[in-house]
Parts: C-alpha cells; sequence; structure tokens
C-alpha cells in the first residue's frame, strides 16, 4: 500500500509543473523571435520528403535539452538509418493548452504534414478547464489538418492529470484521447509518458520533463505506433 501511494505521489509531481515550465534558454528550447517554435531547417533542403509533424508541449519540445535529443529528433534518426523518406519537424512549444494549438495551427500548417502526431491536452487537466473543452479544440485542430491533407494519418497521444482532481475527472479526462482517435480514425498512444513518469533517472531535476534517456524510452513508443503508418 505505501508503495502504491508513493507512485501515485511521483505520478502527481510529473503533471503539477507541466504547463508551468517555461523555458530557462531559449536556445535550449529553439524558439524563434515571434514566439513560435523552431521547425527543423531540414524542410527546405528536403521538400520531396514527407513530413511527419509533431504538435505538442514541452514534451514534444524537448525541455531544456538539445533539440537533436528530443524524441521527434530520434525518430528522425530511426527514419534515416532504415532509409524512409520522411522528415520530423518538431512544433512543440513550452506551456501549449490545446486552446493555444488551436490558435497556432493555421501557422504550422504552412508545411502540410504526410502523418501528423498530436500531444495536446495535458496542461488542460492541470488547469482543471471544463472537460468539453479539451476535446473541442483537439477536433478543430484536428479538422484544420484534415483541411490541408485528407489523406493525412494521424496519431494522437494520450495523457494522465494527478488523481487530486477527483476520480470522475481523471478518468474522464483520460477517456478524451482514445474517443478522438476512434472518432478520427486515427492511432491512439494511451499514456506518452508510460514507464518514464515518476521515474527520478529518466527525468531532469524538476522531476517532471524527461531526460534525454527518457526521450529515447518515448521514441521507442512512438515508433512502435508510428512504424506500422510508415
Amino acid at each position: 500500500m505505501p508503495s502504491l501511494i508513493i507512485k501515485n505521489i511521483r505520478v502527481l509531481l510529473v503533471f503539477l509543473l507541466l504547463g508551468s515550465c517555461t523555458p530557462i534558454n531559449k536556445e535550449k528550447t529553439q524558439e524563434n523571435q515571434s514566439g513560435q517554435p523552431a521547425m527543423n531547417e531540414t524542410i527546405t533542403s528536403k521538400e520531396n520528403r514527407k513530413i511527419i509533424l509533431f504538435f505538442g508541449n514541452s514534451i514534444t519540445a524537448g525541455y531544456q535539452l538539445d533539440m537533436e535529443q528530443a524524441f521527434p529528433a530520434l525518430i528522425q534518426k530511426k527514419l534515416d538509418s532504415l532509409d524512409f523518406g520522411y522528415t520530423a519537424i518538431n512544433a512543440g512549444l513550452s506551456g501549449e493548452t490545446s486552446a493555444g494549438g488551436r490558435g497556432r495551427i493555421d501557422w504550422v500548417l504552412k508545411t502540410t504534414p504526410d502523418i501528423f502526431f498530436l500531444e495536446l491536452g495535458a496542461n488542460d487537466g492541470l488547469r482543471g478547464l471544463p472537460l468539453e473543452e479539451t476535446p473541442r479544440n483537439l477536433q478543430a485542430i484536428i479538422d484544420k489538418v484534415k483541411e490541408a491533407n485528407p489523406e493525412v494519418k494521424i496519431i494522437i497521444a494520450g495523457m494522465m492529470v494527478p488523481p487530486n482532481l477527483g476520480d470522475d475527472y481523471t478518468s474522464k479526462f483520460q477517456a478524451i484521447f482514445p474517443e478522438l482517435a476512434q472518432e478520427n480514425d486515427a492511432v491512439c498512444i494511451p499514456f506518452l509518458l508510460d514507464g518514464v513518469a515518476g521515474n527520478p533517472e529518466l527525468n531532469l531535476p524538476d522531476g517532471v520533463h524527461p531526460t534525454a534517456e527518457g526521450h529515447e524510452i518515448v521514441a521507442d513508443m512512438v515508433w512502435n505506433h508510428l512504424g506500422p503508418l510508415l
């Protein structure tokens, strides 16, 4: 029983700062002066390649890590090693909510994705936003992406919120992601940080964001769901 309590406390700590942390070093988060995340420059030199667009918050952005250490870059290395003709673009932005993503998606869709990886919503839950807002915003983002490319393949990364929000809220929040995936014929990853959350050896000193080693585990999970779509 004590181990279960400790595990719940660790999960709680993982989410308490997920939305509140802001980049200490702009260079690390690769954001430009407009406040938008810097997307991989390879897009200009590989225009004939298909695009995988990773759209998310600080987890996708690789908070306090070099961009090459974040899981989207690790996916790119895997793609290159297998000679897949895809370019992975990291469009993560620390602190992003589903509403923020909805407002940003038009700018991001200046590059049309063939595969769209959606990792947003956790910050909504941390703020205790009404449960109907998150799926509405995420669906609006998905609709925009489908409008840009009706043949796009979509992966939705599921997240969890701490138990202090109440069993009803936490269970309904967790159900948002598989329900969206089913409605949009998308692939769903139940919990993106499975195997990483709560493990101090796989997280930065803040106890919240994955280390480079943590991102490697996340990348393996993402690859298991992404690979069949290629």
